[in-house]
């Protein structure tokens, strides 16, 4: 019997994150189970793609104070310039070589400690794609209003348009099975990869699951970088990939 563990490949996507870079790295690290890192820089200037690129060069040694587990391979991309969230992922997923993909932001809002509940309804065979719920019910830092209101408008109407009844869409955790998220043709750049990956999902017919997760949100003091322009369109992208023919 083949008792051999799916590798898991973890996409990070960098945008000057030079102040938690090295600790996120830690902690994907500390999580025991096969896997590889992705880095992709997309056109940092605080440090982040020198950093990296020394990564890429010297391997976990140029990490201070990591504990390798189960580390199959660490390598960076670098985009030629800022494009956005979106397109770094398309980049990581052409390079992720894993039978799984989960998306990890570079900050510390999300806890890598959370990946044996996203891979459990994909490793039982129930789940082609797991959304982590920032809203579970689990512990999470309480911040914006605002936001928050945003975030459930924001997933009520994709629900609406994808007859899905997820809590969170905008979540960053998200992971797949490879050849589901490598079949999908990605288009949008910056945050709109949030609802058209739902979309697209949906119209597939692939199955999603929710699990709860941990959240610790950062203020914009802290280095938070989405605003409302990436709300209106994730509207437009919402309104778009409803009526769009082709997942």
């Amino acid at each position: 019997m083949n008792t051999k563990q799916p590798k898991l490949s973890v996409v990070i996507p960098v945008f000057n994150e030079m102040a938690t870079l090295a600790e996120i790295l830690r902690r994907v690290v500390a999580v025991d189970y096969p896997k590889e890192i992705v880095l992709v820089d997309d056109g940092s200037t605080d440090g982040s793609r020198e950093f990296l690129a020394r990564l890429d060069r010297e391997g976990l040694s140029a990490l201070d104070g990591a504990s390798p587990r189960n580390i199959n391979d660490v390598c960076a991309v670098f985009q030629p310039f800022n494009q956005g969230k979106g397109a770094a992922l398309r980049r990581g997923f052409e390079v992720a070589t894993g039978e799984m993909i989960i998306v990890q932001d570079a900050d510390l809002e999300y806890d890598p400690n959370d990946y044996p509940t996203l891979m459990g309804p994909i490793l039982s065979g129930d789940a082609d794609a797991v959304y982590g719920s920032r809203f579970a019910g689990t512990p999470r830092r309480v911040l914006y209003f605002w936001h928050s209101l945003g975030n459930q408008a924001l997933t009520t109407l994709s629900n609406a348009f994808t007859d899905l009844n997820l809590t969170d869409m905008e979540t960053c955790y998200k992971l797949f099975r490879a050849e589901c998220i490598k079949s999908l043709q990605l288009e949008e750049d910056r945050f709109g990869f949030e609802p058209e990956v739902t979309a697209k999902l949906a119209r597939r017919g692939c199955r999603i699951y929710e699990v709860p997760i941990s959240y610790r949100g950062r203020t914009y003091a802290e280095g938070k970088k989405i605003g409302w322009k990436d709300g209106v369109r994730a509207v437009y992208a919402i309104l778009k990939y409803a009526v769009k023919s082709k997942p």
